[in-house]
Protein backbone atom coordinates (compact mmCIF):
# COMPACT_ATOMS: atom_id res chain seq x y z
CA UNK A 1 0.00 0.00 0.00
CA UNK A 2 0.85 3.62 -0.21
CA UNK A 3 1.55 5.95 1.87
CA UNK A 4 -2.55 7.34 1.36
CA UNK A 5 -3.97 4.08 1.88
CA UNK A 6 -1.47 2.84 4.91
CA UNK A 7 -2.83 6.38 6.92
CA UNK A 8 -6.46 5.58 5.77
CA UNK A 9 -6.34 1.75 7.35
CA UNK A 10 -4.44 2.58 10.42
CA UNK A 11 -7.82 5.37 11.12
CA UNK A 12 -10.30 3.24 10.09
CA UNK A 13 -8.50 0.69 12.14
CA UNK A 14 -8.09 2.04 15.24
CA UNK A 15 -11.66 3.09 15.20
CA UNK A 16 -12.56 -0.82 14.49
CA UNK A 17 -10.36 -2.25 17.51
CA UNK A 18 -12.82 -1.60 20.39
CA UNK A 19 -15.63 -2.26 18.44
CA UNK A 20 -14.31 -5.97 17.17
CA UNK A 21 -12.81 -6.41 20.87
CA UNK A 22 -16.13 -5.23 22.56
CA UNK A 23 -17.97 -8.06 20.12
CA UNK A 24 -16.20 -11.09 21.74
CA UNK A 25 -16.63 -14.38 19.92
CA UNK A 26 -19.31 -12.30 17.66
CA UNK A 27 -16.03 -10.87 16.02
CA UNK A 28 -15.86 -14.53 14.32
CA UNK A 29 -18.92 -13.31 12.76
CA UNK A 30 -18.14 -9.96 11.71
CA UNK A 31 -15.19 -11.13 10.20
CA UNK A 32 -16.99 -14.00 8.10
CA UNK A 33 -18.88 -10.99 6.95
CA UNK A 34 -16.23 -8.71 5.98
CA UNK A 35 -14.45 -10.80 3.90
CA UNK A 36 -17.48 -11.34 2.18
CA UNK A 37 -17.18 -7.74 0.98
CA UNK A 38 -13.82 -8.50 0.01
CA UNK A 39 -14.87 -11.40 -2.63
CA UNK A 40 -17.36 -9.18 -3.89
CA UNK A 41 -14.35 -6.43 -4.12
CA UNK A 42 -12.61 -8.90 -5.51
CA UNK A 43 -14.94 -10.43 -8.29
CA UNK A 44 -16.20 -7.04 -9.47
CA UNK A 45 -13.85 -4.41 -11.28
CA UNK A 46 -16.54 -1.91 -11.31
CA UNK A 47 -17.49 -2.46 -7.79
CA UNK A 48 -14.24 -1.42 -6.37
CA UNK A 49 -13.69 1.30 -8.88
CA UNK A 50 -17.26 2.70 -7.62
CA UNK A 51 -16.53 2.28 -4.24
CA UNK A 52 -12.67 3.33 -3.88
CA UNK A 53 -13.53 6.84 -5.94
CA UNK A 54 -12.77 9.97 -3.83
CA UNK A 55 -14.76 11.67 -6.45
CA UNK A 56 -18.05 9.91 -5.21
CA UNK A 57 -19.90 11.44 -2.71
CA UNK A 58 -19.93 9.19 0.02
CA UNK A 59 -23.44 9.07 0.95
CA UNK A 60 -23.52 7.31 -2.71
CA UNK A 61 -20.70 4.91 -1.41
CA UNK A 62 -22.43 4.59 1.81
CA UNK A 63 -25.77 3.17 -0.11
CA UNK A 64 -24.26 0.90 -2.24
CA UNK A 65 -22.41 -0.69 0.62
CA UNK A 66 -25.76 -0.88 2.80
CA UNK A 67 -27.64 -2.37 0.50
CA UNK A 68 -24.68 -5.06 -0.66
CA UNK A 69 -24.46 -6.02 3.17
CA UNK A 70 -28.20 -5.69 3.84
CA UNK A 71 -28.15 -8.86 5.71
CA UNK A 72 -24.72 -8.02 7.54
CA UNK A 73 -24.31 -6.71 11.71
CA UNK A 74 -24.83 -3.53 11.88
CA UNK A 75 -21.73 -3.24 12.84
CA UNK A 76 -20.10 -4.79 9.91
CA UNK A 77 -22.01 -1.93 8.12
CA UNK A 78 -20.88 1.04 9.91
CA UNK A 79 -17.14 -0.31 9.40
CA UNK A 80 -17.72 -0.86 5.38
CA UNK A 81 -18.93 2.35 5.82
CA UNK A 82 -16.07 3.69 7.26
CA UNK A 83 -14.04 1.73 4.75
CA UNK A 84 -15.51 3.25 1.55
CA UNK A 85 -15.25 6.87 3.08
CA UNK A 86 -11.55 6.91 3.31
CA UNK A 87 -9.33 7.80 1.08
CA UNK A 88 -7.09 4.99 -1.37
CA UNK A 89 -4.34 4.74 -3.49
CA UNK A 90 -5.74 1.87 -5.38
CA UNK A 91 -8.80 0.22 -6.16
CA UNK A 92 -7.30 -2.77 -4.95
CA UNK A 93 -6.02 -1.17 -1.37
CA UNK A 94 -9.69 -1.40 -0.15
CA UNK A 95 -10.19 -4.76 -0.42
CA UNK A 96 -6.81 -5.01 1.09
CA UNK A 97 -7.80 -3.15 4.04
CA UNK A 98 -11.35 -4.72 4.71
CA UNK A 99 -9.29 -8.21 4.37
CA UNK A 100 -6.92 -6.95 7.17
CA UNK A 101 -9.59 -5.58 9.37
CA UNK A 102 -11.08 -9.18 8.97
CA UNK A 103 -8.11 -10.96 10.01
CA UNK A 104 -7.90 -8.09 12.99
CA UNK A 105 -11.28 -9.02 14.04
CA UNK A 106 -10.59 -12.98 13.63
CA UNK A 107 -6.91 -12.55 15.34
CA UNK A 108 -9.23 -10.23 18.31
CA UNK A 109 -11.85 -12.87 19.07
CA UNK A 110 -8.58 -15.16 20.23
CA UNK A 111 -6.89 -12.46 21.92
CA UNK A 112 -9.80 -11.66 24.02
CA UNK A 113 -10.86 -15.41 24.79
CA UNK A 114 -6.98 -15.45 25.88
CA UNK A 115 -5.86 -17.76 23.34
CA UNK A 116 -3.69 -15.78 20.38
CA UNK A 117 -0.90 -17.10 21.31
CA UNK A 118 -2.05 -20.98 21.27
CA UNK A 119 -3.63 -19.19 17.65
CA UNK A 120 0.27 -18.47 16.56
CA UNK A 121 1.31 -22.07 17.62
CA UNK A 122 -0.98 -23.95 15.78
CA UNK A 123 -0.57 -21.46 12.29
CA UNK A 124 2.91 -22.62 12.49
CA UNK A 125 2.26 -26.08 13.23
CA UNK A 126 0.32 -26.01 9.97
CA UNK A 127 2.69 -24.49 8.16
CA UNK A 128 5.26 -26.86 9.09
CA UNK A 129 2.80 -29.97 8.24
CA UNK A 130 2.38 -28.90 4.89
CA UNK A 131 6.39 -28.30 4.14
CA UNK A 132 6.64 -31.66 2.65
CA UNK A 133 3.26 -31.50 0.73
CA UNK A 134 3.80 -30.23 -2.08
CA UNK A 135 0.48 -31.21 -3.78
CA UNK A 136 -1.51 -30.26 -1.11
CA UNK A 137 0.07 -26.93 -1.24
CA UNK A 138 -0.29 -26.64 -5.15
CA UNK A 139 -4.40 -27.64 -4.56
CA UNK A 140 -4.65 -24.97 -1.97
CA UNK A 141 -3.26 -22.61 -4.46
CA UNK A 142 -5.19 -23.84 -7.59
CA UNK A 143 -7.91 -21.75 -8.58
CA UNK A 144 -9.95 -24.58 -10.88
CA UNK A 145 -10.55 -26.28 -7.38
CA UNK A 146 -13.70 -24.62 -5.53
CA UNK A 147 -13.38 -22.69 -2.64
CA UNK A 148 -15.29 -24.57 -0.52
CA UNK A 149 -13.10 -27.61 -1.43
CA UNK A 150 -10.22 -25.87 -0.94
CA UNK A 151 -11.45 -24.68 2.70
CA UNK A 152 -12.48 -28.74 3.54
CA UNK A 153 -8.70 -30.19 2.89
CA UNK A 154 -8.13 -27.52 5.69
CA UNK A 155 -10.24 -29.03 7.94
CA UNK A 156 -8.84 -32.16 7.27
CA UNK A 157 -5.76 -31.24 8.06
CA UNK A 158 -6.69 -29.87 11.85
CA UNK A 159 -8.76 -32.53 12.03
CA UNK A 160 -11.50 -30.57 14.35
CA UNK A 161 -8.04 -29.96 17.21
CA UNK A 162 -7.29 -26.26 16.32
CA UNK A 163 -9.00 -23.19 17.96
CA UNK A 164 -11.89 -21.53 16.07
CA UNK A 165 -9.63 -18.83 15.35
CA UNK A 166 -7.22 -20.43 13.71
CA UNK A 167 -9.78 -22.75 12.13
CA UNK A 168 -10.86 -19.24 10.28
CA UNK A 169 -7.94 -17.87 9.65
CA UNK A 170 -7.29 -20.94 7.68
CA UNK A 171 -10.08 -21.81 6.09
CA UNK A 172 -9.85 -18.13 4.63
CA UNK A 173 -6.59 -18.43 3.53
CA UNK A 174 -7.57 -21.76 1.23
CA UNK A 175 -10.59 -20.46 0.17
CA UNK A 176 -9.82 -16.89 -0.68
CA UNK A 177 -5.89 -17.55 -2.01
CA UNK A 178 -5.99 -12.98 -3.50
CA UNK A 179 -2.97 -14.16 -5.47
CA UNK A 180 -0.93 -15.13 -2.32
CA UNK A 181 0.19 -18.69 -1.36
CA UNK A 182 -1.26 -20.53 1.69
CA UNK A 183 1.84 -20.47 3.30
CA UNK A 184 2.92 -16.69 3.28
CA UNK A 185 -0.62 -15.92 4.20
CA UNK A 186 -0.16 -17.56 7.26
CA UNK A 187 3.06 -16.09 7.69
CA UNK A 188 1.71 -12.60 7.48
CA UNK A 189 -1.07 -13.59 9.80
CA UNK A 190 1.69 -14.92 12.11
CA UNK A 191 3.60 -11.55 12.13
CA UNK A 192 0.38 -9.69 12.97
CA UNK A 193 -0.04 -11.58 15.97
CA UNK A 194 3.49 -11.19 17.16
CA UNK A 195 2.97 -6.99 16.21
CA UNK A 196 0.29 -7.48 18.92
CA UNK A 197 2.78 -9.06 21.54
CA UNK A 198 4.92 -6.36 20.37
CA UNK A 199 7.70 -8.63 19.10
CA UNK A 200 8.50 -10.13 15.43
CA UNK A 201 8.55 -13.56 14.76
CA UNK A 202 11.66 -15.04 13.06
CA UNK A 203 11.63 -18.52 11.99
CA UNK A 204 14.94 -20.12 12.02
CA UNK A 205 16.40 -22.66 9.93
CA UNK A 206 19.27 -24.42 11.51
CA UNK A 207 21.04 -28.00 10.50
CA UNK A 208 20.98 -29.27 14.21
CA UNK A 209 18.59 -28.41 17.61
CA UNK A 210 19.40 -25.25 19.66
CA UNK A 211 19.88 -25.77 23.20
CA UNK A 212 18.31 -23.33 25.86
CA UNK A 213 21.48 -20.75 25.89
CA UNK A 214 22.00 -20.31 22.08
CA UNK A 215 17.98 -19.77 21.66
CA UNK A 216 18.15 -17.12 24.30
CA UNK A 217 21.26 -15.97 22.51
CA UNK A 218 20.15 -15.57 19.21
CA UNK A 219 17.14 -14.14 20.06
CA UNK A 220 19.12 -11.34 21.79
CA UNK A 221 21.02 -10.85 18.23
CA UNK A 222 17.77 -10.47 16.27
CA UNK A 223 16.38 -8.11 18.66
CA UNK A 224 19.22 -6.20 17.97
CA UNK A 225 19.28 -6.86 14.23
CA UNK A 226 15.90 -6.14 13.74
CA UNK A 227 15.30 -3.10 16.93
CA UNK A 228 12.14 -4.97 18.60
CA UNK A 229 11.74 -8.35 20.69
CA UNK A 230 11.58 -11.08 18.54
CA UNK A 231 10.03 -15.27 18.71
CA UNK A 232 11.83 -17.62 17.42
CA UNK A 233 10.21 -20.55 15.32
CA UNK A 234 13.22 -22.76 15.09
CA UNK A 235 13.15 -25.31 11.80
CA UNK A 236 15.79 -28.41 11.95
CA UNK A 237 16.98 -28.75 8.73
CA UNK A 238 20.32 -31.21 8.38
CA UNK A 239 20.57 -29.77 5.16
CA UNK A 240 20.51 -26.33 5.68
CA UNK A 241 23.66 -24.22 3.87
CA UNK A 242 25.86 -22.69 6.40
CA UNK A 243 24.18 -24.78 9.26
CA UNK A 244 21.56 -21.61 9.93
CA UNK A 245 18.79 -19.40 8.36
CA UNK A 246 16.57 -16.58 9.37
CA UNK A 247 13.70 -15.24 8.13
CA UNK A 248 11.28 -12.42 9.57
CA UNK A 249 8.98 -11.30 7.51
CA UNK A 250 10.13 -10.17 4.32
CA UNK A 251 13.78 -9.98 6.37
CA UNK A 252 16.46 -12.83 5.28
CA UNK A 253 19.48 -12.44 7.90
CA UNK A 254 22.66 -14.09 6.69
CA UNK A 255 24.52 -15.83 9.63
CA UNK A 256 27.53 -13.68 8.75
CA UNK A 257 25.13 -10.42 9.98
CA UNK A 258 24.61 -12.51 13.47
CA UNK A 259 28.37 -13.36 13.53
CA UNK A 260 29.31 -9.34 13.00
CA UNK A 261 27.15 -8.66 15.64
CA UNK A 262 28.34 -10.93 18.17
CA UNK A 263 31.47 -10.19 17.57
CA UNK A 264 31.20 -6.57 17.68
CA UNK A 265 28.85 -6.78 20.90
CA UNK A 266 32.47 -8.85 22.40
CA UNK A 267 34.34 -6.02 21.87
CA UNK A 268 32.54 -4.00 22.96
CA UNK A 269 31.86 -5.87 26.64
CA UNK A 270 35.86 -6.11 26.65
Amino acid sequence: MRGTSRASLAAVARRWEPVASAAGDEALRLADELFALVDALDSSGSLRRVLADPSSEPEVKAAVVTRLLQRADPRTVAVATDLVGARWSADRDLADAAQRLGVDAVLTAAEQAGQLDVVGDELFVITRALAGQRELRRTLHDPTVPPDQRAALIDAVLGGRAMPSTRALARRAAAAPRGRRFVAQLGDVMDLIAERFNRRVATVTVAAPLDGAQSERLASLLATALGRQVELNVIVDPTVVGGLRVQSGPDVIDATVLARLADARRRLAS
